[in-house]
């Protein structure tokens, strides 16, 4: 916690009751804005107003002969349409996405013209990995506690099936100097040096730059490190899979917006990764990464996903004065950053924790939990970095552990080991996900966390509106 000096307490009263939390980075000012408190950190409040998404599909399938601004077009305009929002008030656009396709580069700028969205709304896109539609999210965030936006869209989107496949280097140089090449002895020079080698592909990276290991290899490590078993990931996933077709059946993913794909006779309506097996036949997979003694498998992994997300972000007084019910706060939040080697995976850990320090909060306050499964094993390795004192000594600098989230109150509509992963969309369903829940279920707040590659992690507070 903060020491004395640097955080005063401050009891406030909420619809929810008396509450005690640490005010050092709150102003006057702040204290003054409608429903504000210590974890909004803001000017101005920001209110989550709805979230939409694509169906999320396993790549190579329904999606396969579409683009990846397409499926982010269809995100806004489900997003617009379910809010009556009228287009030319939007202020800004921010999407999120890792694997860009090279024509639609700023896939943000090219989806809102596609939407038919103004063309005087300026709309970037970022990437961070798999919490780059954190980033879209808490990019806006800035702006409108800032007041230089009141109305903003974040989003991201993320597309699998077609991903750009290049010459490698060597060839990539000859043609680009062929490309100069005036004279015919010139060119006959440039030919005479191509060679078949030359002409095989190169596909984007999936092992991190810094280390060369892929994400799974840096899995499975984690998990041996943390001494999680390949019984425990199997179960866990096993879970992910359940809730999530419970979820789905029961109606409770509404965040889900039907989309019609030119080809296919009937609209897709719902995510088709979900695959609820048993122990026994998750327990016959050979490992997926290290062979043969690896426990990470295809089974306890988020697989490769197309679909895309998109959520209205507002200040509170102009969701208000536009006569709109908001979902949620956006309150605090934090990025961290670790070993990209020996802890890739253990954002939540870090995030948690040092959210948790930031607001004066405890995993007691927190009601609804919504944490990015990259792996089953990744999850589980964070739960004991997060039971561990020693880890939080050694590695956190701090005196005591942080805590384990309770599995009654975690993922309890599936995560994206089931629902499946677009990179660059997650983070939109994260956060819409914890809004919805809490409003389902009653609580008062969220916490939002996630691994990224790079040894990166992102955790947020979302606060559900009063009634």
């Amino acid at each position: 916690m903060l020491s004395k000096k640097l955080c005063s307490t401050l009891k406030y009263t909420t619809n929810y009751g008396l509450r005690t939390i640490c005010s050092s980075n709150i102003s006057q000012r702040e204290t003054k804005t409608t429903g504000s408190s210590k974890l909004s950190g803001s000017l101005k409040n920001v209110v989550l107003v709805e979230g939409v998404r694509t169906p999320f599909l396993v790549s190579g399938t329904d999606y396969f002969n579409i683009m990846g601004h397409d499926l982010q077009r269809h995100a806004f305009l489900s997003l617009i349409r379910r809010t009556g929002i009228p287009k030319e008030m939007i202020d800004y656009i921010i999407v999120g996405t890792v694997i860009q396709e090279v024509k639609t580069s700023n896939i943000a700028r090219e989806a809102s013209l596609g939407a038919g969205l103004s063309l005087f709304t300026p709309a970037h896109t970022v990437t961070q990995a798999c919490i780059s539609a954190n980033q879209a999210i808490t990019t806006a965030y800035g702006q409108l506690s800032t007041g230089q936006s009141e109305v903003a869209i974040a989003g991201g989107v993320e597309f699998l099936s077609d991903v750009p496949i290049r010459f490698n280097r060597q060839m990539r140089k000859l043609m680009l100097t062929a490309n100069k090449a005036k004279s015919a002895m010139q060119k006959l020079g440039l030919l005479m040096k191509l060679r078949p080698s030359l002409l095989a592909p190169e596909l984007p990276g999936v092992a991190e730059f810094s280390t060369g290991e892929t994400m799974g290899h840096s899995g499975d490590r984690l998990a041996a490190a943390f001494q999680v078993t390949r019984s425990e990931q199997d179960e866990y996933a096993l879970r992910s899979h359940t809730l999530a077709e419970k979820a789905t059946t029961e109606g409770l993913l509404t965040d889900i917006e039907t989309i019609f794909v030119p080809g296919k006779d009937k609209p897709i309506t719902k995510d088709n990764g979900i695959r609820v097996s048993t122990k026994e036949q998750l327990a016959k997979l050979k490992p997926a990464f290290i062979r043969p003694h690896g426990t990470v498998t295809a089974a306890n992994s988020s697989f490769l996903t197309d679909g895309a997300s998109a959520c209205l972000l507002m200040t509170e007084d102009k969701a208000l004065s536009l006569g709109l019910k908001p979902k949620a706060y956006l309150r605090n939040f934090v990025y961290t950053s670790q070993d990209p080697k020996d802890q890739l995976l253990l954002g939540p850990t870090y995030s948690t924790g040092k959210l948790l320090d930031k607001t004066g909060l405890t995993l007691k306050d927190i009601d609804v939990f919504e944490f990015h499964e990259a792996f089953a094993g990744q999850i589980l390795a964070n739960f004991k970095a997060m039971d561990s004192d020693w880890f939080a000594q050694n590695y956190m600098k701090r005196p005591n552990k942080v805590g384990v989230p309770p599995l009654e109150k975690f993922n309890l509509w599936g995560g994206s080991l089931s629902l499946g992963h677009p990179f660059g969309a997650t983070g939109v369903r994260l956060v819409t996900t914890a809004a919805n829940r809490l409003i389902k279920e009653g609580g008062q707040y969220a916490l939002v966390a996630a691994c990224a590659a790079g040894g990166q992690g992102h955790g947020m507070i979302v606060e559900r509106y009063p009634n």
